[in-house]
């Protein structure tokens, strides 16, 4: 099937596997919130169906716009998409919080790929960028479904509003990059592939929304989002993948930092947000080695890589670590950065050749 003609597959920032700890919980505080977001996101795995060729076919812009076009809509509680709209692009701020760090965060993300890789939004033509807050009742995930963004409350308790973290927002709207560009199979390897992207990408986004270099970078995903009883910084960490969260009520993070820690499973689109922790670290120690900010040349590495034109929709991470070898000679001939690039992926336990 040619890439623009797959299926577009749900993506949520919170893994079914932390989910499915909740639902088995004894307290109705935490598994009637996480049974009605997993078999809301069950649904929405089979209704979510094109988008890719549907987008993509649309005549592109001339000229699109250097600046967003954003819009924000409430939900109200309900499931019904997209709401009532309540701010637009250009609008003064509105009186809920949640909707003002929404706009804020679909317009960090579109300033990250226009000045750092001159794209033009999500689809590198000016896509308008919409949004709805206050989805469902108690709804523990955000997601983009193929043409908007879409963020839960939380629950209150294991998990806070989705809108309260950048790299959560450019998380999500990275995997309507990928849709538009590569778009890598929701499975395995390149399943995996796409949730790193989209980590990668979501705390780049993070990093250059507040000046940090790499070494300033907290390099974790979702930090803020867990309740404050729960035991953990955040849903991933890129520097130390296994190490976000040891709580009873989510368990242990099971991410792997290398292959030798792969984990083989059907559960998780074969483990997708699972062993994404790998090309995670990989990005990690090659973004730390080349010091400065990560998004001036791992990230412009990583960027050219997805958006080149040579990235099969079912790569491996073997063949997107050759990839990514092949692009930074591309960029930098057999300097420091290729160097590192090489370096990065064997310490990962991943070929380059």
């Amino acid at each position: 099937m040619n890439p623009t003609e797959r299926p577009y597959v749900h993506h949520g920032i919170v893994p079914p596997h932390l989910l499915d700890r909740l639902a088995r919980s004894e307290d109705p505080r935490h598994h009637e919130p996480a049974l009605r977001t997993l078999e809301h996101d069950s649904t929405l795995r089979t209704r979510r169906l094109l988008t890719a060729s549907r987008t993509t076919a649309a005549a592109p812009s001339p000229a699109p716009a250097d600046h967003p076009q954003r819009t924000i809509y409430d939900s109200g509680h309900q499931q019904d998409l997209p709401g009532r709209q309540v701010l637009a692009e250009s609008d003064q701020p509105c009186k809920d919080a949640t909707c003002n760090r929404a706009y804020a965060g679909l317009g960090a993300t579109f300033d990250y790929y226009l000045h750092v890789h001159d794209r033009h939004s999500i689809d590198g033509a000016g896509l308008p960028l919409i949004a709805s807050v206050h989805y469902g009742e108690n709804y523990d995930n955000a997601f983009w479904d193929g043409e908007q963004m879409v963020f839960g409350d939380g629950d209150g308790e294991v998990f806070g509003d989705f809108t309260g973290c950048v790299d959560v927002i450019g998380h999500e709207l990275t995997h309507g990059v990928t849709q538009h560009t590569a778009n890598l199979e929701y499975y395995g390897q390149s399943g995996a592939l796409n949730e790193s992207l989209s980590d990668v990408f979501g705390s780049l986004i993070k990093q250059y929304s507040l000046g940090q270099t790499a070494d300033q970078a907290d390099w974790l995903i979702g930090a803020g989002l867990l309740g404050p009883d729960i035991h953990g910084v955040a849903l991933r960490s890129m520097k130390a993948p296994g190490t976000a969260y040891d709580d009873p009520r989510l368990g242990r993070d099971p991410q792997p930092a290398t292959m030798s820690g792969y984990l083989h499973t059907p559960r998780d689109n074969g483990g997708v947000h699972l062993n994404s922790g790998i090309p995670n670290h990989a990005f990690y120690l090659l973004a730390t080695a080349l010091g400065g900010h990560a998004w001036e040349r791992a990230g412009k590495i990583w960027y050219a890589t997805l958006t080149g034109g040579d990235l099969p929709a079912d790569a491996d991470f073997a063949t997107f670590a050759r990839l990514t070898a092949a692009t930074a000679r591309s960029l930098y001939g057999e300097g420091a950065e290729t160097g590192a690039v090489l370096k990065a992926w064997a310490q990962v336990g991943v070929p380059t050749s």
